[in-house]
């Protein structure tokens, strides 16, 4: 009897947490007291009187005559970890420089042409370029006027995105000028604030050359796209 109370009394100890954490342990046996408590060990071995119970915190010996049985635990595999599936890659991820300017061009409603040129006469297609006064990317684009269209400019699709919006909002605002594309390209390098200032293009060195660039590059573009249709033809 006073064995028992000393079982108990060992039992007792235990805290309830540490008896969850042995309900979650790897595969073993129960062993079923007398006093109706079950503890949860890796093994036992009997020597003479006592019974030693290796658990996940360390042996435990117990009286011999206070187990009532032992049970083996049944080892349930654990379920599977639910597979990680990646997020969906952006259409644009894997597009190349090019690519861009030409989606984002047409997603302006403007011919990739145009865009095109901008792009080569601005970074040369290189999507960290910055510049000495501050633009990035492919569109070299400034932080105010990235900003201004909601756009990160150093994402190079959002860059590409902005600078054919922003290239589209010049040319509409020279729609009805004669010089409408050399002064939106103008205004574009210079700002156009310094086109209305000289009503044109600024006599800016830069700019001049820019413009120069630009509208040469343009032609090239049209005159390389007309050539296949001609053959086709």
């Amino acid at each position: 009897m006073r064995q028992n109370n000393l079982v108990a009394v060992r039992l007792l100890k235990f805290p309830l947490c540490l008896l969850a954490v042995a309900l979650l342990a790897q595969a073993g046996e129960f062993v079923v007291l007398s006093n109706g408590f079950r503890i949860h060990a890796d093994s036992h071995s009997a020597d003479g009187a006592l019974i030693s119970l290796q658990t996940s915190d360390g042996a435990i010996e117990i009286p011999a005559s206070s187990v009532a049985a032992f049970e083996q635990e049944e080892c349930t595999a654990p379920a599977p970890k639910p597979a990680i599936v990646p997020p969906p890659e952006s259409p644009r991820q894997n597009l190349t420089a090019q690519e861009l300017v030409t989606r984002a061009a047409i997603d302006a409603g403007l011919p990739p042409a145009i865009v095109h040129s901008i792009a080569r006469a601005e970074s040369g297609y290189r999507e960290n370029a910055v510049s000495r006064k501050g633009a990035i990317g492919l569109m070299q684009l400034m932080p105010a006027t990235a900003a201004e269209f909601d756009a990160d400019p150093h994402d190079p699709a959002q860059n590409a995105e902005a600078g054919a919006r922003y290239l589209r909002n010049l040319l509409e605002k020279y729609e009805n000028d004669p010089h409408q594309v050399s002064k939106a390209v103008a205004a574009y390098n210079a700002g156009p604030a310094a086109v209305d200032k000289y009503r044109g293009i600024p006599p800016y060195r830069e700019t001049i050359q820019y413009v120069q660039r630009v509208l040469k590059q343009y032609e090239k573009e049209q005159t390389q796209k007309e050539q296949p249709a001609q053959k086709a033809d």
